[in-house]
């Protein structure tokens, strides 16, 4: 990969791209080339005309106007590494073509090299479509609220908890939660989902995602600079930086290469007019086609435009990956760990069942007991209060009294009569036991029982369970078609990892997983399988995700979780992972396509050199075409 190349990606697009101007310039390299090609057919009918001193003058020209940027890269590349590159042989073999008077040859190599160099950065840049079609999108003012007043002001400005108002059609200009109004939004910038989303009071709301239909009021959670948007940009940017072992294989092997070409073309313009009687013209010429054909452009450009190209695809379909050797991992995995809560489940608890026993009407139990529980923050408390409101169209009262026991449930007083809801120990009542061989069942399947007494009497037990989620099974199915084990670890007994791994569909569970141990038990599977990755969404994950040959992530995780992981899944759909790891292998398909190619192309030029059936612009057209087929291959990773 060169440096001009290198400094395309990285480079952060600006709004000032759209100018002519910038147009220009960010197509000199292309503009260069085919000015290049113009001269040549210029020099070259000069010289059918006899006008040979005029075509030599036009050919040089046709050097330096399509050769500058190469040699200009050749040189710096080569004195800040101090190492040879392929750019310098080819410098090296226009200018022994000019020598031996073969100055259309030269012209038309440094024409064809300067092209597929343009050729190159255009991949770069097509690359990066969708990361600048993303920054692009980010507003750069926000309508802040002040004391009943509407101010517009550079989001750079906003500060967490400042108010803004956003009108319909506009986009959001930072992440924050509605506390005024109702809407619909459309998050395809962020999560790749076509479908808008309806959002109302509370609800979050992310930077460059757009608000279609409803005037809304957000309080500002995060600053500009730390946005989701913003954290997706970086993450593609830092990603497209970072190279695989494979490129700095190929990286390390082109110094060395290049050495040894130069070397064998060193002895090539001596040795054969001595040992196979060839004339100094024919040695030279044939030594100048070597030193073409020996080139490695092809195999150079075999990985990077791949990768970035991989990058690309996937940023576009909501998979962030951090860098190539992640992408390249994917593909090699043998075993997946998903942590259990919030990954294969939803990560909050539903009501399954609800069983009433009393003599008391089912509604009236169920009312009684969510309007107690909506004074609890527990997360089982709130789930029962959820359900309560969805089953009754009745409201709820208040409690005479409330008296809140941690570690085991609550107790209240409702017109005179003693409530107690939580745990079996708590307020169980009297059981029969066909009654105790139901709740029994209701363990076994993974769910957590909730005893609601009246009196001394159980009035009615509730079920509820951290629900799977619906794609998981899907997800599970589509990895183990891909030949990839799955293990579910969780911190659950064995009776409620055994009934949530079967309906997930898993392979192995690990049970009773304490968040220390997660680390243990991954290094474990690692011996066992090989390469492995960690799925997680929490806190807890975050060791386990970077001890792991690959960490994933599920985008609505927690900070640390996104920070550590390797790859990203920005919206929580779990079948995307067997989507990058399909991508992942097509990466590695075409790169060995590519390498291949390349290498099969090199040793038929050079075998056909030495037999003296290849002549120079034949030579060059097939080197330089075989890295242009290479590019061109790289590029249809783009496509979905």
């Amino acid at each position: 990969m060169n440096t001009e190349t290198k400094a395309v990606y990285q480079s952060q697009p600006t709004a000032e791209k759209g100018t002519s101007f910038e147009n220009i310039k960010n197509h000199a390299e292309l503009i260069a080339a085919l000015f290049s090609g113009v001269l040549i057919l210029a020099g070259w009918l000069l010289d059918r005309e006899g006008f040979q001193s005029a075509s030599v003058a036009v050919y040089l020209f046709a050097f330096v106007i399509g050769g500058f940027a190469k040699a200009k890269e050749g040189i710096e590349d080569t004195i800040e590494n101090k190492e040879l590159n392929v750019e310098m042989l080819m410098i090296f073999a226009a200018i022994g073509s000019a020598i031996i008077g073969y100055w259309t040859e030269g012209a038309i190599l440094i024409f064809i090299f300067a092209l597929s160099g343009a050729l190159e950065t255009y991949t770069m840049n097509k690359s990066h479509k969708e990361i600048s079609a993303l920054m692009d999108l980010q507003p750069e003012e926000a309508l802040l609220l002040s004391s009943g007043q509407e101010k517009k002001v550079h989001v750079s400005q906003l500060v967490i908890g400042d108010h803004i108002l956003v009108k319909p059609g506009e986009r959001i200009p930072s992440d924050g939660k509605i506390v005024k109004g109702q809407t619909t939004i459309d998050e395809a910038a962020i999560t790749g989902e076509s479908m808008p989303v309806s959002k109302s009071m509370d609800d979050e709301i992310f930077a460059g995602t757009v608000n279609l239909n409803g005037s809304i009021t957000v309080e500002i959670t995060k600053l500009s600079n730390d946005t989701l948007f913003q954290k997706i940009i970086k993450l593609v940017q830092s990603a497209q930086s970072e190279k695989s072992p494979s490129q700095l294989f190929i990286e390390k092997f082109e110094g060395r290469y290049v050495k040894v070409v130069l070397s064998v073309v060193a002895l090539m313009m001596v040795l054969p007019h001595f040992l196979l009687g060839w004339s100094w013209t024919e040695t030279f010429y044939r030594a100048m086609i070597l030193l073409v054909v020996a080139s490695p452009c092809a195999l150079v450009a075999s990985i990077m435009p791949a990768t970035l190209a991989a990058i690309s695809n996937g940023a576009r379909h909501g998979i962030l990956f951090k860098g190539g050797v992640h992408l390249e991992n994917l593909s090699h995995l043998h075993a997946i760990a998903f942590d259990k809560t919030g990954t294969l489940t939803k990560g909050k608890p539903e009501v399954t069942d609800f069983i009433a026993i009393s003599d008391v009407s089912a509604d009236e139990i169920l009312s009684i007991t969510a309007s107690i529980e909506r004074h609890s923050t527990h997360p089982l408390a709130q789930a029962i209060v959820k359900y309560a409101t969805e089953q009754l169209d009745q409201p709820l009262s208040n409690p005479d009294y409330i008296e809140d026991v941690p570690g085991w449930g609550v107790k209240a007083v409702i017109a005179n009569e003693e409530w107690t809801i939580g745990k079996a120990n708590f307020s169980s009542g009297n059981q029969t036991e066909e009654f105790k061989i139901k709740v029994e069942n209701l363990a076994q399947s993974g769910k957590t029982v909730v005893y609601v007494t009246r009196g001394e009497k159980l009035a009615a037990i509730i079920a509820l369970k951290d629900v799977v989620r619906q794609e998981t099974k899907a997800a599970i199915e589509l990895l183990k078609k891909q030949g990839i084990y799955t293990i579910m670890l969780t911190g659950d007994s064995k009776e409620t990892a055994a009934a949530i791994a079967a309906e997930s569909h898993v392979d192995e569970f690990i049970a009773e997983c304490l968040p220390e141990t997660k680390v243990d038990h991954l290094k474990a599977l690692k011996e066992k399988y090989g390469n492995v990755a960690m799925v997680g969404d929490g806190i807890n994950d975050a060791p386990a995700l970077a001890s792991a040959n690959v960490g994933i992530a599920m985008g609505e995780g927690t900070d640390v979780a996104l920070e550590t992981a390797d790859v990203v899944l920005m919206k929580n759909e779990l079948p995307k992972i067997a989507e990058a790891i399909s991508l992942s292998r097509r990466m590695n398909a075409i790169i060995k396509q590519n390498i291949i190619f390349s290498i099969t192309v090199i040793m038929v030029l050079i075998s056909s050199n030495f037999l003296q059936v290849l002549d120079l612009p034949y030579g060059v057209i097939g080197h330089e075409g075989s890295t242009i087929l290479v590019i061109l291959n790289s590029l249809r990773l783009l496509r979905s």
